[in-house]
């Protein structure tokens, strides 16, 4: 079996995903994990998939063929998982211009790897402006200090919570 990550993008509508199960399953791929997003009236997202090798050229070839959805795929050797200690850091705060390059230049410092990055604006009503909200999922040494990384990410804007928990 191959190991392919697929990434697509189109404007957003009912039947996307199904189409790509579709396309897959047609071709004897095995879906492993995905993430998609709908943002600005696009959906996007990726997925990992097995595919037998005399399928893989096969299914690259439908995917390409979905009409209305750009596809890129990318095979990979399948990599064995190194378990790693990981944390959950949650951030919240006033939203402005550069926070994620920010916080993202914080976690490079420490010289940490991002597995999962997700973040969003909301309203804030009672304040008239946008609050940012983001979940990291971060891979760390085993002897890492938690309390310096929080030191230093609260540090960035005084009105900064974050919060970091050990992922179960």
């Amino acid at each position: 079996m191959q190991s392919l990550i697929i990434s697509i993008m189109g404007k957003d509508k009912p039947g996307l995903v199904d189409a790509l199960a579709k396309c897959i399953y047609k071709h004897k791929g095995n879906w492993q994990g995905s993430s998609f997003a709908h943002m600005a009236g696009m959906f996007t997202g990726f997925v990992e998939v097995h595919v037998p090798a005399d399928e893989n050229e096969k299914l690259v070839d439908a995917l390409n063929a979905i009409s209305d959805l750009s596809v890129q795929s990318v095979a990979v050797n399948t990599a064995s998982n190194t378990l790693t200690n990981q944390l959950t850091v949650d951030v919240m705060g006033n939203d402005k211009a550069g926070i994620v390059q920010e916080l993202t230049s914080v976690l490079n410092q420490f010289n940490l790897n991002i597995l999962n990055f997700s973040s969003r604006c909301e309203s804030a009503p009672n304040w008239g402006s946008l609050i940012f909200k983001a979940n990291a999922v971060i891979a760390v040494p085993e002897d890492f200090d938690d309390d310096a990384l929080q030191d230093a990410l609260e540090s960035l804007a005084n009105d900064l919570v974050v919060d970091i928990q050990a992922k179960q």
